[in-house]
């Protein structure tokens, strides 16, 4: 089945790009809308490129395409995508079943991993890329794909990327071909009919693990957290902690980076940068309560950012550090109950578990402490 969506995440839009490019360099005629397939639906969708012509004589084809996830907010919304993609042929024999026949390069505004200098790439896109190409592709050949994204280094100062070593332009993530719009009334429908199902599971054990954003989703599984107990959740997390309560959740864990949890530290339950923030103001006040000398305090308040604040403090004093966000890690569960208590009597324990900009660990509240010692993990005490 092939059918037109909206709304579709930054790896469709890169995979129709740079397909178009090379059914182009095979000698086929341009498609202004390509047919995207999603392995993960077994069905395919329709999505629109701009351009796409050969060049260098014939040796290299460039595609373009402009990204729209329909979500007004959106980083990448309107995100101009080149797909450079140029045929070559193999040296030797090569294992027609192995990855060698595909070549995938960060060009400029791409990001890469800050450790191993790669490109920054999901799952579900490397899959839809290999599935929308290996055809395409000649045995004894592989095809050298650059991604450019001529505004990703500007727009990624925009973006916590760097927090979890990203640098030099926007990661192609994303789970799903379809975007989901964290901030609107419709994505929190969603959650929230999910969040039942899961919860009227015959099976289901009273324990539910809330996790924010991608990179909290990857985490989760590492560590070994049960995919039936876990539900990826937007900005809504005050309905959530509520309709958790009403389904008969018994114990809750929040498991986010530090840099969006520290909001709930707060009273803040919405949590999106554009609704409010107020996370510098919530760190200087937590910081005070913990009785941080005031040089420390000074530094925090007068930070950048939350992220420079947390690198400046444990730079500067790394037990002091830990004791903070230790503190913050204790309050969220804190006001995530007093939250939940204003809107009615339930029986259900909050936990709350803090990971770094490197996707570790570090803190954790009492009952978030009971969660990782049952799945044995123990929390990093260094960055």
């Amino acid at each position: 089945m092939t059918s037109d969506l909206k709304n579709l995440t930054l790896p469709v839009w890169v995979t129709a790009a740079v397909k178009a490019a090379t059914e182009v360099l095979m000698g086929k005629p341009f498609s202004a809308k390509q047919k995207v397939f999603l392995p993960k639906y077994q069905e395919s969708i329709l999505v629109p490129v701009r351009s796409s012509e050969l060049i260098l004589d014939g040796q290299i084809a460039i595609g373009i395409s402009f990204a729209d996830s329909g979500i007004a907010l959106d980083i990448t919304r309107d995100l101009e995508i080149w797909a450079c993609v140029q045929l070559q042929k193999h040296l030797a024999d090569i294992d027609s079943v192995s990855d060698s026949w595909l070549k995938l390069v960060a060009g400029s505004g791409v990001g890469k991993s800050q450790l191993t200098d790669e490109l920054c790439l999901s799952d579900f896109a490397r899959e839809l890329l290999h599935s929308n190409l290996r055809s395409l592709v000649p045995s004894q050949h592989f095809l050298k794909v650059e991604i450019v994204f001529p505004k990703g280094r500007q727009l990624a100062e925009r973006t916590s990327n760097k927090a979890f070593g990203v640098v030099d332009g926007l990661a192609i993530i994303g789970t799903q071909a379809e975007a989901q719009i964290s901030a609107s009334p419709e994505q929190l429908n969603r959650t929230i009919e999910k969040l039942k199902m899961k919860c009227a599971m015959p099976n289901f054990s009273g324990d539910l693990t809330f996790v924010i954003g991608e990179n909290g989703l990857h985490l989760a599984s590492e560590l070994g957290f049960s995919a039936e107990d876990i539900l990826k959740v937007g900005n809504w997390l005050g309905p959530l902690l509520v309709a958790a309560a009403e389904s008969g959740v018994k114990s809750l864990l929040l498991l986010g980076y530090h840099g969006k949890l520290i909001k709930l530290a707060g009273g803040i339950f919405h949590t999106h940068h554009h609704l409010a923030d107020g996370r510098l103001e919530v760190l200087t006040a937590l910081a005070v309560a913990e009785r941080l000398p005031l040089p420390l305090i000074q530094i925090i308040s007068e930070a950048a950012s939350v992220e420079a604040a947390f690198l400046s403090l444990e730079e500067r004093d790394p037990v002091q550090a830990q004791n903070l966000w230790q503190r913050v890690a204790s309050c969220v569960e804190k006001r995530s109950n007093a939250y939940i208590d204003h809107y009615g009597s339930w029986s259900i324990e909050i936990g709350a578990v803090l990971f770094d900009r490197q996707r570790k660990v570090r803190w954790a509240g009492p009952s978030g402490c009971k969660h990782l010692a049952a799945l044995g993990v123990v929390l990093e005490t260094e960055s």
